[in-house]
């Protein structure tokens, strides 16, 4: 079910699976493990936020709210020590390499006492009201925007952006063994200061330097990116959506917005306008940095499984009650999948004006199969720092036209010696080798054999260079007029012609003998790859083959094996032969527009007919010939895409996509039949509800004007096959429902497992909930009404006689779904409802329907 993976593209999931089982499979390491609580000697309570480290070094970690902690490292430990402001610190000796419980309280140290604030004690009720934690943070959001960098009328800084990621612990016997030598160059660049306690061996990192302009009114940004380097992979990886991933699961973290989105999923910000109603806040320490006077405040999740950050954050006691530290981490009981581990922390500088500004901000993220951080898994770490800011420099309205994003023409050749001077800090040592060895390790053969083999597996394709050929899952099929069939086709690819494209397949079917094929021809405008964004192309089509009418599949081919498996009847196809020529043109701005030319002719197939009332038995099925001119218009702002061998898959954001487009049937045209018109728009739009999830909401309607028969008219998507597909009606029969004006409104909404994680068992398997509601309104004007006009083809009817083709009345169809999403992790699984037109011949109240997805 490769092709309805939502949300990620198979370079995507090549690049991270690949990293975690190959990361699983080379750990060999001595690790000591000490787990246990922390208690306050004075209250007998638990002791959160204490600090936890392994004596001689700098590996170490904090107790949770309920004063528990685990401490990880690979090494012989001998000792830990367990230290917090205002207690005696205490040293306990430990067994080295194997696992362990400690647990002890630390007693108040009385000659440090009057440096700290007090804490009310956990014996308590927790309450808000009259909650100086909550006072404070009160403050704190009351002066968000003031703290803000929207605050001023125009802003401008430099930023520095570093992203990598790195196999983790490595065992250092790997390099060793004779299976790896050849990659010993590779497997010998550890970084072991980053992550304490673990090994790293980076394989990905890439940079930018860019200049950053805001204005206040009309709110506008403009992005300069001056320079950006990044790890190339070659042609096995889609090296820009692999980018965009990463970048996407590593969000920039903007504490000061309600939510924070990171790793496909919405954080409620400890400082959002709500966040009392969600946290418990501590007041802490007290600090002196400079002059200013900073308070710690510790916060916790009322409750832990929700999307929630632990941690403590540092509050400037003056009139600006500004943030200047804080570090933010995760409970383990949420709902995430694979993350072992996540940290967050930001610093904030003074400016001359008094205000605080972001100056730098750290987020790391473990990954892996297994829990508790041990065994192997792949760490990424995203390091974002600001400086030179000036808030009074002001540009015209000019500056901020065209894209939000600029990058300069001579990004991407800058020198060696910028780098050194532009960085805002420097690489480690194992982070300067990372390009030289990716360069290294793309040609060896070996490991181009192995890409060669993995892209075959995920995306279908064998490349031989110039030309590729596939998909495999279209090699073979079956359906009920072709019986058996196989196919074999391939395109060439940008070593051949980055101006020109070819792709063709050819097919037979054993069940009626028929070949089929396909023949197209591309030309790049803009001497650009077809399958990048932004696309600039022309490209004529033949194709002679079968299609079930009214399917227009998404990121899919209708010949699909998986597709072949069907339930119900499904005895109505049709014989196609097409003709196109077809002109794309995108911008910079995601404003794209189309013009296409189509000669269509349709032959009826297996029980489908296409005759008049007038014809008699005798009279054979005739043959529909159309012309087409369709122009299409879409606008889908800040757009970014995931690239697939074959689909260019769009990553669902926040803003909405409009499209709109208007095709005129022309009579005469080259043996076209009908004159008629067909305007279609839609819009679709995700809504992000914070703690409670996200809603996909889709509107659609279109008119047909002019007279046309039932093949010509909009024939609805059904779905007769057990994957649910989002587009489609998937209790809907094919060619159950035509009309020619409808509209629809389809809601999916995700939970994100926020009612299944306060279920003991469904909280351990991470489950998490989904509803989906789907209707349809639309119609039949007489005039396109086969009883009423004896011309016009005829409804299709079954054996008996049967009407299975159907207008829809004033009531609309509907249906509804309730799922598990995360089974397994990666599946979907949704009871389907279908609520009205129960009346129609093979139709189903009820039905299982499953996908594949891909979710943190």
């Amino acid at each position: 079910m490769n092709h309805l993976l939502r949300c990620i593209s198979y370079q995507t999931v090549l690049f991270l699976s690949g990293l975690l089982f190959l990361s699983a499979g080379l750990t060999r390491a001595q690790v000591t493990t000490v787990t246990g609580t922390i208690i306050d000697g004075a209250t007998n309570q638990p002791l959160p936020f204490a600090n936890i480290v392994f004596v001689g070094t700098t590996i170490g970690i904090s107790s949770n709210e309920r004063g528990a902690y685990t401490l990880t490292g690979n090494g012989n430990f001998v000792s830990v020590a367990f230290s917090f402001l205002g207690y005696k610190t205490v040293t306990k000796s430990i067994k080295p390499g194997i696992s362990q419980q400690v647990s002890i309280r630390l007693e108040p140290d009385a000659q440090v006492l009057n440096e700290v604030v007090i804490r009310k004690s956990k014996q308590e009720r927790y309450r808000n009201k009259n909650n100086p934690a909550v006072e404070l943070i009160r403050n704190v959001i009351s002066h968000k925007e003031q703290n803000q960098i929207g605050h001023y009328d125009y802003a401008a800084y430099e930023e520095y952006d570093k992203l990598q990621f790195s196999l983790s612990s490595l065992s250092t016997k790997v390099s060793e063994r004779k299976i790896f030598q050849k990659y010993k160059f590779l497997l010998n660049n550890r970084d072991t200061t980053t992550l304490p306690g673990k090994s790293l061996l980076p394989v990905y990192l890439e940079e930018k330097v860019s200049d950053a302009y805001f204005r206040k009114d009309p709110a506008k940004e403009k992005v300069i990116v001056k320079a950006k380097k990044r790890v190339d992979f070659g042609q096995y990886f889609d090296n820009n959506g692999l980018s965009l991933y990463l970048n996407r699961m590593y969000s920039k973290v903007d504490i000061y917005s309600n939510s924070i989105f990171l790793m496909t999923n919405q954080f409620l910000s400890p400082i959002a306008s709500n966040a009392p109603l969600f946290y418990q806040y501590y007041l802490a320490d007290t600090l002196t940095i400079g002059k200013a006077k900073l308070i710690g405040l510790n916060f916790v999740p009322r409750n832990g499984t929700d999307m929630l950050f632990e941690g403590k954050m540092y509050v400037t006691l003056d009139s600006n009650y500004a943030v200047q530290k804080i570090n933010l981490t995760i409970n383990p009981k949420i709902n995430l999948n694979w993350v072992r581990d996540l940290q967050i922390r930001q610093q904030f500088e003074q400016n001359t004006d008094g205000r605080y500004y972001l100056s730098k901000s750290d987020m790391l993220a473990d990954f892996g199969i297994s829990k508790g951080g041990k065994g192997g898994g792949i760490f990424g770490q995203r390091t974002l720092s600001y400086r030179n800011y000036k808030t009074d420099e002001a540009h015209t309205a000019s500056f901020y036209e065209g894209s939000p994003q600029v990058v300069a023409e001579d990004a991407t050749t800058k020198p060696d010696v910028f780098w050194v001077e532009n960085r805002h800090d420097s690489l480690s040592a194992a982070e300067s080798k990372i390009y030289t060895n990716i360069d290294s390790l793309k040609r060896m053969p070996s490991f181009r054999r192995t890409m060669e083999a993995l892209t075959f597996l995920l995306a279908g394709y064998k490349s031989f260079g110039p030309f590729e050929v596939g998909p495999a899952n279209t090699f073979y099929s079956f359906n009920p007029v072709e019986g058996f069939r196989l196919r074999l086709g391939g395109r060439t690819t940008p070593e051949l012609s980055k101006r020109y494209y070819a792709e063709t397949y050819a097919a037979y079917g054993f069940k009626d003998q028929r070949w089929k094929y396909f023949l197209s021809g591309t030309y790049s405008i803009n001497n650009k790859s077809i399958y990048q964004f932004p696309q600039n192309y022309i490209r004529t089509s033949f194709q002679r083959d079968t299609k079930i009418p009214g399917q227009e599949l998404q990121f899919v081919q209708e010949d699909n094996f998986l597709l072949s498996f069907k339930r119900g009847v499904n005895d109505k196809w049709l014989y196609n032969d097409t003709w196109r020529i077809d002109y794309v043109h995108e911008f910079e701005n995601h404003f794209s527009y189309s013009f296409g030319f189509k000669n269509w002719q349709q032959s009826a197939a297996e029980a489908l007919l296409f005759k008049t009332a007038t014809d008699n038995e005798n009279t054979p099925s005739r043959t529909l010939t159309t012309t087409e001119l369709s122009v299409e218009a879409r606008y889908a702002p800040n757009e970014q895409f995931y690239q697939g061998k074959i689909y260019r898959i769009p990553i669902v954001g926040r803003y909405p996509v409009y499209t709109i487009r208007f095709t005129a049937g022309v009579k005469g045209l080259l043996n076209s039949s009908y004159n008629y018109q067909n305007l279609t728009a839609s819009i679709s739009k995700r809504f992000y509800l914070s703690q409670l999830g996200y809603t996909n909401v889709a509107v659609q309607g279109s008119y047909i004007f002019g007279q046309v028969p039932f093949p010509l008219l909009t024939i609805h998507r059904a779905n007769q096959t057990y994957a649910y597909q989002l587009n489609s009606y998937n209790l809907m029969n094919f060619l159950e429902f035509v009309s020619d004006h409808h509209a629809s409104l389809s809601i999916d909404h995700s939970f994100n497992g926020f009612f299944f994680n306060k279920i003991p068992l469904f909280k351990k398997l991470k489950w998490r909930e989904a509803v989906s509601f789907k209707a349809l309104y639309g119609g039949l004007r007489s005039q396109n009404d086969p009883q009423q006009n004896p011309s016009l083809y005829q409804f299709p009817v079954d054996a008996l006689g049967t009407p299975s083709t159907y207008t829809l009345t004033k009531t609309p169809y509907i249906e509804a779904s309730a799922g598990v999403a995360n089974v397994l992790k990666f599946f979907r699984i949704d009871l389907v409802k279908r609520l009205n037109y129960l009346d129609h011949p093979n139709v189903s109240q009820w039905g299982i329907r499953a996908r594949a997805t891909f979710d943190f």
